[in-house]
């Protein structure tokens, strides 16, 4: 009961980060080729909340319940699905970290050019490059997770 009690709340946890990352990035892509400075802020804004109330815990759940699993399931951390599905967890949070930062700067500096009335900075356009290639190199990543935890393939 304790095994599939933990499972149930990893999958949760998983579907909420991986929903809260998908419809966060389509919002703030869509909204940041509106290039409406109000839109974008107001995209934004919320983006760094739903970051801090659903993607932040759900990254700690996830990591905590699947060291659980692996331990009451009888798994080894060396299992080749298990320590590729770890190195791509850490691999997406290494992309993920500076993209929190990176939205968290670019709301305000929305705010700043909507309080003034002057363009976005270049500096502004350079980060959402980033954090484009950040998400496009993370969202693979999480995808891989997935499909190692669902099948665990012996040849890895």
């Amino acid at each position: 009961m304790e095994y599939l009690l933990l499972k149930w709340v990893h999958i949760i946890s998983s579907t909420i980060l991986f929903g809260t990352g998908i419809g966060s990035a389509f919002y703030m892509f869509m909204a940041t080729r509106n290039k409406d400075l109000s839109v974008m802020y107001f995209t934004v804004r919320h983006v760094v909340i739903a970051d801090w109330l659903f993607t932040t815990p759900s990254v700690i759940i996830q990591l905590l319940t699947g060291l659980a699993l692996v331990h009451l399931g009888g798994y080894n951390l060396t299992d080749g699905w298990i320590y590729w599905g770890l190195g791509l967890y850490f691999f997406a949070g290494i992309c993920w970290l500076p993209v929190v930062r990176m939205q968290i700067r670019m709301r305000d500096l929305i705010k700043d050019s909507l309080e003034t009335g002057d363009d976005l900075p270049k500096h502004y356009w350079r980060m959402n490059k980033w954090w484009t290639v950040l998400g496009s190199l993370a969202f693979p990543a999480v995808v891989m997770v997935f499909y190692l935890m669902v099948f665990k393939p012996s040849g890895f």
